[in-house]
């Protein structure tokens, strides 16, 4: 186990200093984070920056004016469950890891900031704002080592102590399949957010197994069941709906998002949020 996360780690690194090399993080946001002054809104204005607190108590409405800051804040935070315990191989957990380390990588390459927050049943690992490749590198492994299977994330709770531990306006990554429900609103106002969904293509497209016995990542449970056609067909229609559901609940808040699967390579995927 060792010897394989030692090669995604020298992955992760090989991909930052060639291929990301050129593009920098700052890139995937248009503003900087440190407030300079409120004004009132003219049209052409991001709505978004409207201040609807004082918009309304002086009846029209102000937008926050901000300023640039020299050094980037980027937070990683990873949300870890049974549901990750998927695909041959654990490839979900490999993967998740595998962005994670990249993006931690890129932020010590550019001497910005880099905060990890990881999440997973009763446990809570916080990785303080650093340039140390030593804390990346346990940051790292930690992700990899997790023991998943069988365990249950309260996915809110997670998100809400995201909020209210990281104070600095930061670029905000969140690592997750995205299976459970999640309300970014908040984090959203504060942050900028930018979500990393992890899935295995065998979840989306799952393949007839005929009568068989299904056993639950998250919980002991087991049944035996017959999955043909129609259960296939029920399964993707709720998965359909649920990511509706969330790409909307995105698109409200400003939350920029891809989709990466555990047979794709992680930096082609990066560098298209930097177009």
């Amino acid at each position: 186990m060792k010897h394989e996360l030692k090669t995604l780690q020298i992955k992760a690194r090989q991909s930052v200093y060639t291929l990301l090399s050129g593009n920098n993080l700052s890139k995937l946001h248009g503003e900087g984070y440190d407030f300079s002054e409120l004004r009132e809104y003219q049209i052409g204005d991001d709505i978004r920056k409207i201040n609807w607190t004082i918009s309304a108590k002086l009846g029209k409405p102000y937008v926050k004016e901000l300023h640039a800051n020299r050094e980037l804040s980027v937070v990683v935070t990873t949300l870890m469950d049974g549901s990750l315990y998927f695909a041959e191989g654990n490839a979900k957990q490999k993967k998740l890891t595998e962005v994670a380390s990249t993006l931690a990588y890129a932020t010590q390459h550019q001497n910005d900031l880099f905060t990890a927050l990881s999440f997973y049943q009763n446990t809570t690992h916080t990785t303080p704002p650093t340039k140390q490749l030593f804390h990346i590198e346990n940051f790292s492994k930690q992700l990899f080592e997790a023991p998943l299977l069988h365990t249950k994330l309260k996915h809110q709770e997670a998100i809400d102590t995201v909020f209210k531990k990281i104070h600095k306006p930061s670029l905000l990554f969140v690592i997750s399949d995205f299976l459970e429900e999640m309300d970014f609103s908040l984090l959203a106002q504060k942050h900028e957010v930018i979500a990393i969904i992890i899935r295995d293509r065998a979840e989306e497209t799952p393949k007839k197994l005929g009568e068989v016995t299904l056993k639950s990542p998250i919980s002991t449970l087991k049944f035996d069941t017959f999955f043909g056609r129609r259960s296939i067909q029920k399964y993707k229609k709720n998965l359909i709906e649920h990511d509706k559901k969330m790409k909307k609940h995105f698109s409200t808040y400003g939350i920029r998002y891809i989709k990466i699967f555990t047979d794709e390579e992680v930096v082609g995927k990066l560098m298209g949020l930097m177009v």
